[in-house]
């Protein structure tokens, strides 16, 4: 799948502005960002990207903003150049973790040590809804529990639950690349009970659990979360990411009229990861 990459120069530059953007543009397929010191590049699968919806987020602002857009092609060989020269960087997480590429030879030793094969698919660790995630599955014990990962991107979440001991962790994404890219680093990671499936909420039903986690976006979260309760086993945690701290009202709101309870939730710069446990 190739993927348009947009370079997104606020002048002048108001990082809530950039945030706002980048909430706005998540509601509307974009699916990746890389945050820059006067905007943000955005990336979006090639064959759902509108220009009209892109200029329809931007408008909203242009009394007040210019905006310097630079549009790219991604073709599915540059990505790992990509993320080798700008971005992928050995990420350490709560002292515990360290997520890092096959092609990083310097980084520290920790008791959990994650190798990904970047592509173009989420979830690296360094956007702020990975880590929270990362973080969450470090305090939380897992040993002996199934597992459901929701938009399992590069598949980093199962990834870590299944080296905490998870029965079985089962992890879905209705990308392609996305997959592939879980396939790959289960067997690289040496994995062997992850069952990464290609798809949506519609392949649910047929297994319960006792720990889902949902790193998607708002707009998916929202319609979708009735599934995953479905599937949640009675005192069983759901965990979501992939918004916004003002999104926080309309998550907590459909998750309580779900008959779940709040159990608490973390932000970090703006993005927020929220668990609700299943009474």
């Amino acid at each position: 799948m190739e993927y348009k990459k947009l370079t997104i120069v606020i002048s002048p530059f108001q990082e809530w502005l950039r945030d706002i953007i980048t909430s706005q543009l998540a509601n509307i397929g974009f699916d990746s960002f890389v945050d820059h010191n006067n905007g943000v590049d955005a990336y979006i699968p090639a064959n759902l990207y509108h220009k009209g919806e892109l200029n329809a987020v931007l408008d909203e602002f242009s009394e007040d903003f210019a905006f310097d857009v630079k549009s790219e092609l991604i073709a599915d060989r540059n990505w790992n150049e990509e993320w080798e020269k700008n971005y992928f960087k050995p990420l350490v997480v709560a002292d515990e973790c360290v997520v890092r590429a096959p092609f990083h030879k310097e980084f520290p030793h920790l008791k959990y040590e994650i190798v990904i094969e970047p592509n173009m698919a989420f979830g690296t660790g360094n956007h702020e809804t990975t880590s929270l995630m990362l973080e969450y599955i470090l305090k939380s014990d897992v040993a002996g529990k199934k597992v459901l990962d929701m938009g399992c991107g590069t598949g980093i979440l199962g990834i870590l639950c299944s080296m905490k001991e998870a029965k079985a962790v089962t992890a879905i994404d209705i990308d392609q690349w996305s997959f592939d890219g879980a396939l790959g680093n289960t067997k690289l990671n040496k994995i062997f009970n992850i069952d990464v499936k290609l798809g949506d909420a519609a392949l649910l039903g047929e297994e319960n659990y006792d720990l889902i986690l949902a790193n998607i976006q708002r707009n998916v979260l929202l319609n979708d979360m009735p599934s995953y309760n479905k599937v949640l086993n009675d005192g069983g945690t759901l965990i979501m990411s992939g918004f916004y701290s003002e999104d926080i009202p309309a998550i907590k709101e459909k998750a309580e009229s779900l008959g779940l309870k709040d159990a608490g939730h973390q932000i970090k710069n703006n993005w927020v990861a929220y668990a609700f446990v299943k009474a």
